[in-house]
């Protein structure tokens, strides 16, 4: 084992631009993950310096914390599973539904305003339709004294909340899928079904083990939607250590009833990698062809793939409407006569949140995209001592829940020498390690699915690991960096759980102003930043979505060519 390591590092030092890679990713990692995690470990487990189990033991034995901690495994595992079918549908209709360009644009658009607001939007929407007072429970239906609290209406935001993000994981897993396999197996005379479960739902193992993985994770972390709709209907843990933290002052508590957290993420993670690394799913041969075109999907499939989006695209546009005319009223619910004051207001007193989030998000999106392919590439494509070690740190900040890595941030870097807190530094990096895991396993999918031999053929040729990736790796896996480079920006401007923590009277962002607003009741104004918010996202997404069109085919083309001799 030791000779093998030394002949691993043997390799990597004879390769300049790997070891570089590998050296400043590995150092990036300690500074803005390892050192607040150690530092939030101190907090937990240590007292007046010495080592100490007491306050886990009390937590552990608390009934009520036991009941919230196997709460939170029900629901991530529900959301999971819901929002990877669910993400599953919608790319499977987008990629061989046969649509239209209009009508994928809505599509899509549709699928990614939960994704692009605020968190807690969608609760608030839910408790609009289905509360005591809702459109659909009490108007329309007549129900009276109608609770929307609970573990199902919890769920169906998550899931609605989160399912754009397998959406984003699957579609090119899905897209990779040569359909020629298919159309071979059909010509041999499979049915399509047969062919749709042994086929092609195989090939995308690695994306629903990956799409499951980060739904599974970001429902562990997330506390503001619980915090909205279940309360002391279904407790779960993250708002019970948000709680401990925030209402009782309680670090020490907080923090370890959060890093309990960790071992079922980890479990997930485990499981993730031994069921993925069981089989190959390589589709992606660099071998010039023609793509089939032939659609291996009954014409009435299509039809009833198209239904089913439809119709969850119409619930997603119904809340967000609600949305929309509760800032563009003078009081949802009592005055209902249109006014543009809210906007006028986000636009003055709300200006400078704007401002900051906007360049923030700006700074943070190059950076997260980036990183994570890169550190997707170096785990799917080489092979160094500490792999294994670089992709489990590299998860640990999505998995923590929110408000821990905040105030894990905020105690780590709160003195000299590393006194960041209170700057936008610390919010960016902040942005960068939690949100680019998305990136890295949607590049880790898709290296799954290109055969090595088209870099071996680079490599061959006398290309170092710097050009290859440049000139062949990275115009193929532009799907995974385009996706990474939008769920970091998407972020930066509604992720509220951890920069909570961070923002100073220097430095401030739309979505504390927003719970601002919402703790002051003043929903008006909430409202139109929130809009204010998917309009911006959509922006910029749509941007990304013409550039990605534009580059994608003829870049993948020109690398294979380069390196094949086409």
């Amino acid at each position: 084992m030791r000779s093998q390591a030394s002949s691993e590092w043997r390799r990597v030092a004879r390769d300049p631009a790997l070891l570089g890679a590998i050296v400043v990713l590995w150092a990036l990692l300690a500074l803005f993950v390892i050192f607040p995690l150690v530092h939030l470990l101190d907090r937990a487990f240590v007292d007046e310096g010495r080592f100490t189990l007491t306050p886990l033991l009390d937590s552990l034995a608390d009934a009520s914390h036991r009941a919230a901690f196997f709460n939170s495994l029900i629901l991530a595992t529900a959301v999971g599973g819901l929002g990877t079918a669910l993400g599953f549908l919608f790319a499977l209709t987008a990629v061989r539904g046969g649509l239209g360009r209009h009508w994928l644009t809505f599509l899509d658009a549709a699928a990614l305003l939960p994704l692009v607001s605020p968190p807690f939007t969608t609760s608030i929407s839910i408790i609009f339709t289905f509360g005591p007072k809702g459109f659909i429970t009490h108007d329309l239906l007549g129900f009276a004294n109608v609770s929307p609290y609970g573990f199902w209406t919890t769920t169906l935001a998550e899931t609605l909340t989160y399912f754009p993000i397998a959406y984003l994981t699957l579609r090119p897993i899905l897209a990779a899928i040569d359909p020629t396999m298919e159309e071979m197996a059909f010509s041999l005379g499979a049915s399509r079904w047969r062919i749709f479960h042994t086929v092609t739902v195989p090939l995308a193992v690695p994306g629903f083990a990956n799409a499951f993985l980060l739904l599974f994770a970001a429902s562990l972390a997330d506390f503001a939607t619980p915090l909205i709709l279940a309360g002391n209907a279904f407790p779960v843990l993250p708002t019970q250590a948000f709680l401990q933290i925030t209402g009782l002052f309680d670090f020490k508590g907080g923090a370890v009833l959060s890093l309990i957290l960790l071992v079922p993420a980890a479990a997930v993670f485990l499981l993730q990698r031994y069921w993925v690394g069981r089989r190959t799913y390589v589709t992606v041969t660099g071998k010039v062809g023609q793509r089939s075109r032939t659609r291996t999907l009954a014409p009435w499939t299509g039809v009833a793939l198209v239904a089913g989006c439809s119709f969850v695209a119409a619930v997603i546009v119904y809340f967000y409407a609600l949305l929309l005319y509760a800032s563009l009223v003078v009081a949802f619910g009592a005055n209902n006569n249109f006014t543009w004051h809210h906007y006028q207001v986000i636009f003055t007193e709300g200006l400078p949140a704007i401002r900051d989030t906007l360049i923030i998000a700006a700074i943070g999106m190059p950076l997260g995209g980036l990183y994570g392919v890169l550190v997707g590439y170096l785990i799917a494509r080489k092979r160094f001592p500490g792999r294994r070690a670089m992709e489990l740190v590299a998860m640990i900040n999505y998995a923590l829940p929110g408000t821990i890595v905040g105030i894990s941030y905020l105690i780590a870097f709160n003195d000299p020498p590393l006194a960041l807190t209170g700057g936008a530094m610390i919010i960016v990096a902040c942005y960068v390690f939690r949100y680019s895991p998305t990136g890295i396993r949607a590049t880790v999918a898709l290296l799954q699915q290109i055969d090595r031999s088209i870099e071996e053929a680079s490599s061959s040729l006398g290309a170092g690991s710097g050009e290859t990736f440049r000139r062949v790796t990275l115009p193929l896996i532009a799907p995974a960096f385009f996706a990474g480079l939008g769920v970091v920006f998407i972020r930066s401007m509604t992720a509220i759980s951890a920069t909570i923590f961070l923002v100073s009277i220097s430095w401030t962002l739309i979505t504390v102003r927003i719970l601002e607003n919402m703790t002051e009741l003043s929903l008006g104004p909430a409202a139109a930043f929130s809009v204010f918010v998917i309009v911006v996202v959509f922006v910029v997404v749509a941007g990304l979505s013409a550039v990605l069109a534009r580059l994608r085919a003829p870049a993948a083309g020109a690398a294979a060519r380069s390196f094949l001799g086409g």
